[in-house]
């Protein structure tokens, strides 16, 4: 009996060129970006006057973030920028969170100290902290992370310039860098999330802001509600329902934030599953309402999302294939003989590398120093990849068999540092 199985070579020409086609996607974005928005504006320390300087306020939730709090607040309040107050939303913390915070209202006058007496989620935190601001401008910074002097300043000015503008996204970087793992995401930041966002601002909409650096207009929120308690990641959420709205939101690489990341394997897995989870919660929640016409700048977005999850089951696909393969007879074009790169994925390699060179070539206006992770950013492919396709697989079933309405807690995440 002879098989035919054309939808298979289809499903190994997915697997292997879409990774290449997307990168070749953002870099060609990302340049176009560079070209036309960066390449000949003022650097990070210099930012342009503002025509006015309107009063903000800068939200930080924290739950159990004793360790961190401090520097974090230091940093907040050290912006250099004219009229502002720092709120921080002690979220039910168990710990000596909320001691340390007052003691810091006694050296920042410009610290306020909201206290919840229970753990209700970042989502409800950030609502508290907007509720109790006393400024149409809001910017949020998680608990663990440092604000460049200057990062308000890039931030509001695209508030204060665009009435469309409903948010901003700022440009996160990895200053744990101790172990592989964390030097693999100082590539993954620069080469791969920064030209992603270059290329997603060129043909449309964002997917998500960063939501540990961001600004948004207090009453564009209000519009839509405000952040979401059910789902797992708030500021995907949010993004997608401000853009539904038509309101615009804008990355502003100048706005520098440092940032603690995972640097166990399982602190990694449950971050990128909890992404996961939240872009398939996104997807399901708001992808119907994207296919409108009135929202075609969302398609393309949807699209990427939409074949990034395919391209994770085609590679959970082959793995079966594979596995099957070693204790049962399969038809020729069904046997999957190895694993390994070959000659494919060698050239999967050499796109990584020109990938993170190109934005080298981008990013060294904000960081220097980042020639030295270049080895490090060859094992990309090979180990976040890999967490990505499983991540997306088994979020996609969970997601679909959770429960829903169910409000969305702190967790305390590994950031790699002791």
């Amino acid at each position: 009996m002879a098989f035919d199985f054309p939808y298979l070579t289809w499903l190994f020409n997915f697997a292997f060129f879409y990774p290449i086609v997307m990168a070749f996607f953002w870099m060609i974005g990302g340049v176009y970006y560079y070209w036309r928005r960066e390449r000949r504006a003022p650097r990070p320390e210099s930012p342009p006057p503002l025509a006015q300087a309107p009063f903000v306020s800068i939200l930080v939730p924290c739950f159990n973030e004793a360790d961190h709090i401090a520097e974090t607040i230091a940093a907040a309040v050290a912006q250099d920028y004219p009229h502002f107050e720092v709120i921080a939303i002690n979220d039910g913390s168990t710990d000596d969170t909320a001691r340390v915070l007052e003691d810091l209202t006694a050296h920042h006058p410009r610290l306020r100290v909201v206290h919840l007496e229970h753990n209700h989620g970042k989502a409800n935190a950030l609502r508290v902290g907007t509720l109790a601001s006393r400024s149409d401008y809001l910017v949020c910074v998680d608990a663990d992370a440092l604000l460049d002097v200057h990062a308000t300043r890039w931030l509001v000015g695209h508030l204060v310039d665009g009435p469309r503008v409903g948010g901003v996204t700022g440009n996160p970087r990895v200053r744990n860098r101790t172990t592989l793992m964390g030097r693999m995401q100082v590539g993954e930041f620069s080469a791969i999330v920064g030209l992603i966002k270059r290329a997603q601002r060129v043909y449309g909409r964002l997917f998500t802001v960063s939501g540990v650096i961001c600004a948004f207009r207090r009453s564009a929120l209000h519009r839509v509600g405000f952040w979401a308690d059910d789902m797992v990641t708030e500021d995907i959420d949010i993004s997608w329902r401000l853009q539904l709205d038509g309101w615009d939101i804008r990355y502003e690489p100048n706005a520098l934030c440092w940032i603690l990341m995972p640097e166990t394997f399982r602190g990694l897995w449950m971050q990128r599953l909890r992404w996961a989870r939240g872009g398939v919660e996104v997807l399901l929640s708001h992808g119907r309402s994207a296919l409108s016409w009135r929202r075609r700048r969302m398609w393309g977005v949807l699209l990427e999302y939409a074949l990034s999850l395919l391209w994770a089951y085609a590679m959970l696909a082959i793995i079966v294939l594979w596995a099957l393969g070693k204790f049962i007879a399969l038809p020729p074009l069904l046997y999957v003989d190895t694993l390994l790169p070959r000659w494919h994925g060698l050239i999967l390699a050499v796109v990584c590398l020109l990938q993170f060179a190109t934005s080298l070539a981008i990013e060294r206006r904000y960081e220097r120093g980042l020639a030295r992770q270049f080895y490090w950013v060859i094992w990309y492919p090979v180990a976040f990849w890999m967490i990505g396709m499983l991540t997306a697989v088994i979020a996609l079933p969970r997601t679909l068999l959770a429960r829903r309405r169910q409000r969305a807690l702190w967790r305390s995440p590994d950031r790699g540092v002791r």
